[in-house]
């Protein structure tokens, strides 16, 4: 007991003289700085030179200390600091405490401050209250008090490294912007948002702009690794992921800026850049929330084309990919139309890319995978028309490359082979891109363009479209008469509906085309002269492909067939019949009339006819 009084009178007597002796040190230097007195030792310090005085330096830097004490010389007269962190400015700040000039401490130089005063050991073992304690205090009680302090402070750190590591600056700092971020925002486990997903999902149902932290900008004047440490130091202090896509979209906004990702032509960047900005990319990738719907699909859009100019990894592409494939749906066509980055490749806008695209929203809308393991039922689920709207996307998207001439046909037939039926309500669409795609490749084969051709459902094309393509001479004959047959089809349908609706149980359906007081006379009147019209069209075909047939036996040597007998199976029409057979080269087409009902098992039933042209 005696002894413990001892050791506590001793530490007491110790820092007593400590004190004194600071209070003396202080009075000295003040005394040596106002009389003037010449400078003995000369500091250089990152290129700059300092005329001090040892005693100040001495008294409060145990590093100048040492090289005092231990050099050979017997008055040392001149001191390199290799290495001062901060540099001369640092120095100089740090000579100045020495000397007792007062001098402002502030988040943008408490950094600094910190690192100059370890590097010179500006302990408590030299003086009390030395640099060391005061900057300790004042990160403490003020810089780490807030967000922004904190994070200037952190940004200051980063030409420190990596003395600012060792004492845990750095660490200290990202350690209070997390805290403080959770703190004060409502997507952390504290916040009062519980609900994000649906959050999330209802501003992209409604287009509304994410919400964004009022501290996110901030954060963009970090360095990529240090900003990567801080959003893995707020998630894993209760931050939501989701909550980090905008915040990830101002940083790659502000740190992508100059890239001509939406051109095709030589880089205009220096590789040294070009490096920086591929190790920026790959990491703001790889920090992407995994909830869908949490990133906007333009933006996907704008770092997929980024990621192809910058020639980053191909995880890095793949992921960006899949991500726009799972948020297809949401897409226009500017986020589609990506420039084809490679001079190999010929083409203007990278097909394979969009095609793997489209193959991952497939495979997401066929297995129903998840692609968020926190997703909740209502918030993954796809709404029943978000496949007509990619089928619609990607029959303008088709319609968008068609006009390219360095487009091939397997290359076109295979993209728009991705595009389900169900998406398809009706043709058009796919006869719009194939009717351009046939106008800019006049070169194409016979082959070629029955090829592309097949891939049109005749049977699903609107009537304006139908009376297009009837007087289209870049489809091949068999298409034409393959759109004239169903259109016949249609409108003998139509007619016989519109008869039999004069039972009284189908008033409603005839009162559908007109309101007029004689529906179906009306009806009626319009079909047949449409009717005439089709017949019209089929003997001006029929007197086509005989011309045909004649002159390629004529060119063969041989003769011309005979006349294509009359089918005693048909239904009587006015003045002609329609075709019972055709050349060798198209194949037989049945009749468009309805066998008599004496005519029975000697009419098969009709099979779907949409590729049995050839």
């Amino acid at each position: 007991m005696v002894d413990l009084d001892d050791e506590r009178g001793v530490a007491s007597r110790n820092s007593k003289k400590k004190e004194l002796l600071s209070t003396v040190m202080e009075r000295t230097s003040a005394w040596i700085f106002s009389q003037e007195i010449p400078s003995d030792v000369t500091v250089h310090a990152a290129g700059t030179s300092f005329a001090l005085h040892k005693f100040p330096l001495v008294s409060k830097c145990g590093r100048i200390r040492k090289l005092v004490s231990e050099s050979s010389e017997a008055d040392l007269s001149n001191i390199e600091l290799v290495g001062i962190p901060g540099g001369a400015e640092a120095f100089e700040l740090a000579a100045k405490f020495c000397y007792g000039i007062n001098f402002e401490i502030s988040t943008k130089n408490i950094a600094m401050l910190r690192c100059a005063a370890e590097y010179l050991e500006m302990t408590e073992d030299c003086a009390v209250g030395n640099l060391v304690g005061r900057t300790e205090a004042y990160l403490k009680e003020v810089a780490l008090k807030s967000i922004a302090g904190a994070i200037t402070v952190l940004h200051m750190t980063e030409s420190l490294l990596p003395i600012a590591e060792k004492v845990k600056l750095v660490v200290r700092c990202i350690d209070a912007i997390a805290f403080l971020a959770c703190k004060e925002s409502q997507f952390s486990v504290n916040g009062g948002n519980e609900d994000g997903n649906a959050m999330i999902s209802s501003m992209v149902s409604h287009q509304k702009s994410p919400f964004v932290e009022w501290w996110a900008e901030d954060l963009t004047v970090l360095r990529i690794d240090i900003f990567q440490r801080v959003l893995v130091a707020m998630t894993a202090r209760g931050y939501k992921q989701y909550a980090l896509g905008p915040i990830l979209m101002l940083y790659a906004q502000k740190s992508l800026r100059g890239l001509d990702i939406f051109g095709k032509g030589r880089k205009k960047i220096e590789p040294e850049q070009e490096h920086e900005k591929r190790v920026i990319l790959e990491t703001i990738v790889s920090l992407l929330p995994r909830e869908k719907n949490t990133m906007s699909v333009s933006f996907l859009s704008m770092l997929l084309r980024a990621a192809m100019y910058l020639e980053t990894t191909v995880a890095c592409r793949l992921d960006l990919e899949k991500r726009m494939g799972l948020q297809l749906p949401q897409a226009v066509l500017d986020d589609l139309l990506i420039p084809s980055y490679s001079f190999t490749a010929g083409t203007l806008f990278d097909v394979d890319t969009m095609q793997r695209i489209m193959m991952n929203y497939l495979e997401y809308d066929m297995d129903g995978r998840r692609f968020g393991s926190n997703a909740e039922e209502d918030y993954v689920s796809a709404p029943p028309s978000d496949m007509e709207r990619v089928g619609k996307l990607m029959e303008n998207y088709l319609a968008e490359i068609a006009s390219d001439r360095n487009l091939s046909v397997s290359r076109f037939i295979s993209l728009a082979e991705l595009v389900p039926e169900q998406a398809r309500v009706t043709e058009d669409g796919i006869y719009r891109a194939i009717d351009i795609y046939l106008k800019a490749h006049p070169a194409l084969s016979e082959l070629e363009r029955k090829k592309v051709c097949s891939l049109m459902d005749c049977q699903k094309l609107s009537r304006e479209a139908c009376a297009h393509a009837a007087q289209n001479d870049r489809l091949p004959v068999q298409t034409v008469v393959q759109v004239l047959y169903y259109e016949q089809q249609r409108m003998r349908d139509a007619m016989n509906g519109s008869l039999g609706g004069e039972s009284p149980a189908a008033p409603r359906k005839l009162n559908v085309y007109s309101t007029d007081i004689h529906p179906v006379s009306d009806e009626l009147s319009r079909l047949k002269r449409e009717n005439e019209d089709l017949k019209i069209e089929l003997v001006k075909m029929k007197m086509r492909l005989r011309e045909i047939e004649k002159s390629t036996l004529k060119s063969a040597g041989g003769s011309p067939a005979g006349s294509i007998p009359s089918s005693a199976d048909k239904p009587p029409l006015p003045r002609k019949s329609f075709i019972n057979s055709m050349s060798k080269k198209l194949g037989r087409l049945y009749p468009f009339g309805v066998a008599p009902p004496n005519a029975k098992g000697k009419m098969k039933p009709s099979k779907d006819r949409r590729h049995s042209i050839s």
